[in-house]
């Protein structure tokens, strides 16, 4: 470590189980944060304030007013802007820790796209909001022996389980079946209070950073959280020789490969995000002018809003857009085919 290295990372590396060989492990490690909302970016503020070198910081979304509440880092003028979050955390962390190197993907994380998202990294971080893709990131880091910390968080509480390469039971193994999407509560049905998204990931951090560091003291079971009730409890969750990932090797969901064009339900009711098939690199400037005689258009170099007769949607560069106010998919795919039409 160089001088200005040593005076930062001070008070952490006069603590013991990490000291400066753990601190110049930290400063060489990469990691990849899957979804950097409410989990995610503190996972990202944390990791970038500890000196993890290399962050990668993967999200679809944008930052809107009702995040500000439980989302770390981001301010109402992000939300004003409408910026990505995986852009406005990438700004917030070069002002928190300029050496740390970011990487923005503004992406939907799919089979198609998240092997090359976590191959070059040292671990991965889960901050997504739903299982299906916790069960992808399970295939995926199970396939390529990818450490990666579970993390989830609802009302007032939490769970996290580290699921390392090896004989250790893996996600899939407490969800053998992947529930239905609209089949459980989301934070949009049934809220979540900041504390606990701020737990659950400082839990999740410390991990990724006992496991980036090699010590031997990381979680070995599954650890739920219950804030309102002051409990916190740990489970030795066993590994099921029947899981369809860890103990017959299936990677169903991996090996589906790219999805056609499809429609997703989002956590705000009525909003459903549409994708093309595959992705592209629209000219904003030119769907502006194009949608500014029909309606009100705002945007920046990363997405573009419009609002007019009733409809409302939020285009992102590579072809995605949010739909909001629909009443179903159908309605969603009508919107995108009438207003974009890629």
């Amino acid at each position: 470590m160089n001088p200005e290295q040593r005076e930062r990372y001070q008070r952490q590396t006069v603590f013991p189980k990490i000291g400066e060989e753990g601190q110049e492990k930290l400063l060489a490690s990469k990691a990849v944060i899957l979804g950097v909302g409410a989990l995610g970016s503190v996972l990202a503020e944390k990791l970038a304030r500890s000196g993890v070198g290399y962050l990668r910081l993967v999200d679809r979304d944008y930052v809107e007013l009702t995040n500000l509440q439980r989302q770390a880092m981001y301010t109402e003028k992000d939300a004003a802007e409408q910026l990505p979050k995986a852009i406005a955390a990438a700004l917030h962390i070069a002002e928190i820790n300029s050496a740390v190197i970011t990487e923005s993907v503004v992406t939907d994380i799919n089979a198609g796209n998240i092997e090359s998202l976590i191959m070059d990294m040292d671990i991965v971080l889960d901050g997504s909001d739903n299982f299906e893709l916790r069960a992808l990131i399970c295939e995926v880091c199970h396939k390529h022996a990818k450490p990666w910390v579970y993390g989830g968080a609802l009302g007032a509480s939490g769970a996290v389980m580290n699921i390392m390469p090896g004989s250790d039971p893996c996600f899939r193994c407490i969800t053998p079946d992947v529930p239905a999407p609209g089949s459980y509560p989301t934070c949009a049905t049934a809220g979540v209070i900041g504390t606990i998204t701020s737990v659950v990931a400082s839990i999740q951090a410390t991990e990724a950073i006992k496991i980036l560091t090699g010590s031997a003291d990381i979680l070995t079971e599954y650890l739920s959280i219950d804030l309102w009730n002051n409990a916190f409890d740990s489970v030795k969750i066993l590994k099921d020789p029947g899981c369809p990932v860890c103990g017959k090797h299936d990677y169903a969901l991996l090996d589906a490969g790219a999805p056609e064009d499809s429609v997703t339900a989002l956590c705000t009711p009525g909003s459903f995000q549409v994708a093309p098939s595959s992705p592209t690199d629209i000219d904003l400037d030119a769907f502006a002018e194009r949608l500014s005689a029909i309606g009100l258009v705002m945007h920046n170099p990363y997405l573009l809003r419009f609002d007019g007769d009733g409809i409302s949607f939020n285009l992102f560069r590579d072809g995605r857009a949010v739909i909001r106010g629909a009443r179903d998919e159908s309605a969603a795919r009508t919107v995108y085919s009438e207003y974009i039409g890629l």
